[in-house]
């Protein structure tokens, strides 16, 4: 399984960014070869409406199966949905590996809907 964490750096010690659509760069967990990849979010860093969705395709089109991030808003949560990413928000102030514990010891909560409005920044 894929699980994608919106990230301020590109390590493991990085913030978790408590923003989804406009992350710095999202490190993608492989817990079959236990590994990480970066993969950055430049396209959406700027970009004037759309980051979200954009993030969204681009964890998708890496395989992503789960997002654990700070927040979520409506047109990116709705594109995530549609794609069967499970979403786990509230995960600002953590470090991606301390997220990635947090995650599979079952102390996140998965998100049913989004959590701030559009253009959230």
């Amino acid at each position: 399984m894929k699980i994608s964490i919106s990230s301020q750096g590109t390590s493991p010690d990085s913030i978790v960014d408590p923003r989804f659509g406009r992350a710095a760069q999202f490190l993608i967990y492989d817990t079959e070869a236990s590994s990480y990849e970066v993969v950055s979010n430049a396209q959406s860093l700027n970009a004037a409406q759309g980051a979200g969705i954009k993030a969204a395709e681009t964890i998708s089109n890496h395989g992503a199966q789960v997002l654990i991030t700070g927040h979520c808003g409506p047109k990116a949560f709705n594109t995530l949905k549609a794609a069967g990413i499970k979403i786990f928000g509230g995960a600002e102030g953590l470090t991606v590996s301390q997220a990635l514990e947090k995650y599979k010891s079952g102390q996140l909560d998965a998100s049913d809907s989004a959590d701030v409005t559009g253009h959230w920044k």
